[in-house]
């Protein structure tokens, strides 16, 4: 079965835009591993925290929560200018701009990624799940919104996992936040993502040796002192 099955609850959520999607047997949520690095700074590190307490406490480390990371996919495109752009020529394109952002977030985050898209205006479709990459899609089926699959993923798995939702619909922070979820708007996913993209240049850069590089840098001192001099490689016509 699959590990991001949510079984219903029976409150109701509010609707959100709807948008097409392929069919495919629906299946469900469970456990899974990630491996989680450093977090900027203003973003929440409660679980970290958590576990340093209670090593002073018992003298045991607390074993790191697993996390997930939902995405509210059409609220991130609507709020973000660039994908909301892309989005008025063609909303599959900005669809796929956000999960490529994503796949590239997830490898640097290693968390686990789950992007929830509506389909719920769809007659007849079954809640869709697939693999994009390295993360994990999510379409709603018939009658189902995104925030009402967040909702009930965050109910069941809320207090179990280090889960957070990214999103910008105040009604559904409010939600999410009573299940014991973090949160993150449009504009702080993006800012976390720019903050490990940064951060993942700078590695780079410090690998290959911390400056800028030359052409001829990497020449023998004879070769570059005649190419300097204007008489070109030593053997050659001047």
């Amino acid at each position: 079965m699959p590990f991001w099955q949510v079984h219903p609850m029976p409150t109701a959520a509010p609707m959100a835009a709807g948008a097409n999607g392929t069919r495919r047997q629906s299946g469900g949520l469970r456990g899974f591993s990630s491996k989680s690095g450093g977090e900027p700074e203003g973003v929440s590190a409660k679980t970290l925290k958590y576990g340093a307490e209670k090593v002073r406490e018992t003298g045991k480390p607390k074993e790191r929560k697993k996390e997930y990371l939902l995405v509210d996919g059409y609220n991130i495109i609507f709020a973000w200018e660039d994908l909301k752009e892309i989005s008025e020529v063609s909303i599959d394109g900005a669809r796929g701009k956000l999960l490529d952002i994503l796949c590239n977030y997830q490898g640097m985050r290693q968390c686990e990624v789950i992007a929830v898209f509506d389909a719920y205006r769809v007659k007849g479709h079954d809640t869709e799940m697939l693999d994009y990459h390295n993360i994990h899609v999510v379409y709603t089926k018939e009658a189902e919104t995104a925030d009402q699959y967040i909702e009930r993923f965050s109910h069941e798995n809320g207090r179990k996992y280090d889960v957070t939702v990214a999103t910008s619909d105040g009604l559904e922070q409010i939600i999410i936040r009573g299940q014991g979820c973090r949160l993150l708007s449009a504009r702080e996913l993006k800012t976390e993502i720019d903050y490990y993209s940064q951060n993942l240049r700078t590695d780079y850069l410090d690998r290959m040796g911390g400056g800028k590089r030359y052409l001829l840098d990497g020449l023998e001192e004879k070769v570059r002192e005649g190419m300097e001099q204007g008489g070109g490689f030593p053997g050659g016509s001047s």
